[in-house]
């Protein structure tokens, strides 16, 4: 009598796994989070005023600047918003600037007003981090791009070691799939191995420059896609790859207005 109860219990627990992959048009992962396939087409623009006419179905905004309604909008014409923060950096400029102690404040990024965060401190930074991700949440973003992930590659002014950052990473990644966000690796190559379950896609900046795309595939062959720019590589010197890859790539300029030229 138990083996009769249960076979129709684990069939419905099979077509409910079944249910929960992702889509083949890179929709829903599950019932909460969406998982972006590889090759995928977006848009990249953290400045100026938001030109939502780029015909994609990828949008990745500044999680700050932009308003709910302008999330809503680019839902209403069927694309998927991906919010951008920084995690790893301060910024002078943001509202929250002034809630990070000057105890986990570093050495300049190099970009104006930012500095470098001691991830050490997740007593600190977990809480500030989580009230940043429920912005995305609430704005009605579908992923997160943590930016800065990389700091122990960087001389940050702390003695951060590979570890700390796996063990930040993870922690930022959590925070976002517990809110039911997509959340991407930034950059950080060389813990793509260790990280790549950890995440739903990642974003890179100028792999074809430095010769290191091929270090992104280990996301291409789990089906999540690489979201990658190149800044100064015109695209006849990185598209053949990228397209080989299977890699979303766009050229745009540091500033990352409106302005794209996709493979």
């Amino acid at each position: 009598m138990r083996r009769l109860i249960l076979l129709p219990v684990l069939l419905l627990l099979l077509a409910g796994c079944q249910r929960s992959s992702a889509a083949p048009d890179g929709g829903p992962a599950g019932e909460d989070r969406w998982q972006p396939r590889p090759g995928i087409g977006w848009q990249w623009q953290l400045r100026g005023r938001l030109d939502t006419s780029v015909d994609v179905p990828v949008y990745d905004i500044d999680g700050f600047d932009q308003s709910e309604a302008a999330v809503a909008g680019l839902h209403e014409d069927g694309r998927k918003v991906i919010c951008y923060l920084s995690t790893g950096a301060w910024e002078d400029w943001r509202p929250d600037a002034d809630e990070f102690p000057e105890s986990v404040l570093g050495e300049g990024n190099g970009w104006d007003g930012e500095r470098w965060l001691d991830i050490r401190r997740t007593d600190v930074l977990e809480p500030l981090m989580a009230a940043r991700v429920d912005m995305c949440r609430d704005k009605g973003f579908d992923a997160v791009e943590p930016d800065n992930m990389d700091g122990y590659r960087n001389r940050t002014g702390f003695p951060l070691t590979a570890a700390d950052q796996l063990r930040y990473n993870r922690l930022i990644a959590g925070l976002a799939h517990d809110r039911g966000l997509s959340v991407g690796l930034k950059n950080d190559l060389d813990q793509i191995p260790e990280l790549v379950d950890d995440f739903d896609f990642a974003v890179n900046e100028q792999c074809a420059q430095y010769g290191e795309c091929e270090a992104t595939t280990a996301f291409v062959e789990a089906g999540k896609a690489v979201f990658h720019v190149e800044y100064e590589l015109p695209t006849s010197r990185f598209c053949a790859d990228s397209r080989r890859l299977k890699l979303s790539s766009l050229r745009k300029t540091y500033e990352l207005t409106a302005w794209r030229e996709a493979c």
